[in-house]
């Protein structure tokens, strides 16, 4: 039996993720693995987009520039720089780990190297801070190659765990997941898509979940970006397939 404990999007809310790894008891006070993560018995599984905060607030929180722009060079490499600097900490803690954290490459994380689309929101955020053509600061080479290395699924004993959904065609940031309705809304309009894909159980972020992470037993799938409603979610999972999940708080 192994205790997985997966954590959504992070979004460089990187106090939340600290607190919630503690919460769980995979990380102690000084941001190292804690016995149970180097002896396997708990894994830890973080959803991606580890980059791009959500808001300009945290822009600015992120940055101490108040006005973010992110037409703005000078903003714009605070923002880069502020973010370099967090990813080295946890680039750390998943090495310290000893392979029982790892990271799923989410599609902000892709963005962040790729740089084939600008990605923003309806607040009218735009990510431009890692991107070279915009006057961005590219992320170092180090943690570009580690980025890479991030899976884009993880199977453990049929539960199946990706940042999006289910389906192949959910784990590769494309014009066609762009452009797919499917991709945010799978998970209430056609949640068969998890036993189609052939999985016991799926856990996937992605998607804000306003409310708090949803779990749906009958549907066998765990809905977690819920990260800002200081939530994780937390699974017992046996040799032979069968699992008890539950949602966590801190």
């Amino acid at each position: 039996m192994v205790k997985v404990i997966t954590v959504g999007d992070v979004h460089t809310e990187w106090g939340l993720l600290y607190s919630a790894l503690k919460a769980s008891f995979a990380m102690d006070a000084q941001g190292n693995p804690t016995q149970p993560v180097l002896d396997g018995r708990y894994r830890v599984i973080l959803m991606g987009d580890l980059v791009h905060p959500k808001t300009i607030a945290r822009y600015e929180e992120i940055t101490g520039r108040e006005g973010y722009d992110f037409r703005n060079p000078d903003h714009l490499k605070s923002a880069s720089r502020a973010q370099t600097r967090e990813l080295y900490k946890i680039k750390e803690y998943v090495e310290k780990a000893e392979g029982n954290v790892e990271i799923i490459l989410g599609n902000h994380d892709d963005a962040a190297l790729e740089h084939k689309f600008l990605l923003g929101n309806a607040m009218g955020v735009i990510h431009a801070e890692f991107d070279p053509s915009k006057e961005g600061t590219p992320l170092p080479e180090e943690l570009q190659n580690w980025i890479r290395g991030f899976k884009r699924y993880i199977r453990l004993e049929g539960i199946h765990f990706s940042h999006a959904g289910p389906l192949p065609g959910m784990m590769y940031f494309d014009d066609f997941f762009y452009n797919d309705r499917d991709a945010k809304h799978w998970w209430h309009e056609k949640p068969h898509y998890v036993k189609d894909a052939g999985h016991t159980f799926g856990v996937y972020g992605h998607t804000v979940m306003k409310d708090g992470i949803v779990l749906d037993l009958d549907n066998g799938f765990a809905m977690i970006d819920a990260l800002e409603k200081r939530q994780y979610l937390e699974m017992l999972i046996n040799d032979d397939g069968n699992f008890q999940a539950r949602v966590a708080g801190f």
